[in-house]
């Protein structure tokens, strides 16, 4: 297929047009400061120092269920200072939840934000692991026994 924006039809990708490429670079650059996939948390993860707390943000229940190796419960509705106490100021936490459909892991990343945590979301969540072909753990120990993720 040819591209001639000459003869094309405007249409709903074209009728708006993109920024330049100053913008846009500003832009790309700016999103990977918030955000990280499920390939680079996976790869992370396997290099056994992570750098990272990696946070599921949904109910215990779905977690018992089903999470990342290595994940720590906290429900995005419990975030808070208290919970975070032992961890270092400068603890970058990555948080997910079921997947694109879920807003649960920006509302967790919200939560750290206004406590003056740093945070990048998951994008994809658990939906964008499993496509990713990467396995859930169900029997954790240690994820779920962390007593910051006690009710």
């Amino acid at each position: 297929m040819t591209y001639d924006k000459h003869t094309a039809a405007p249409n709903a990708v074209t009728t708006i047009p993109a920024a330049d490429s100053a913008a846009a670079l500003a832009h790309f650059h700016a999103s990977l400061r918030f955000e990280t996939d499920c390939a680079d948390v996976h790869a992370a993860l396997a290099s056994g120092a992570p750098g990272f707390v990696l946070l599921d943000v949904r109910s215990p229940a779905l977690f018992t269920q089903g999470h990342l190796p290595g994940a720590l419960n906290l429900p995005h509705g419990k975030i808070v200072a208290s919970k975070l106490a032992a961890y270092a100021l400068d603890t970058l936490f990555v948080t997910y939840c079921a997947g694109p459909h879920c807003n649960g892991a920006a509302r967790g990343a919200l939560r750290l934000a206004q406590l003056g945590r740093s945070v990048k979301l998951m994008a994809g969540g658990i939906t964008g692991w499993l496509d990713e072909g990467f396995a859930l753990s169900r029997h954790d120990a240690d994820s779920a026994s962390d007593p910051r993720s006690d009710a």
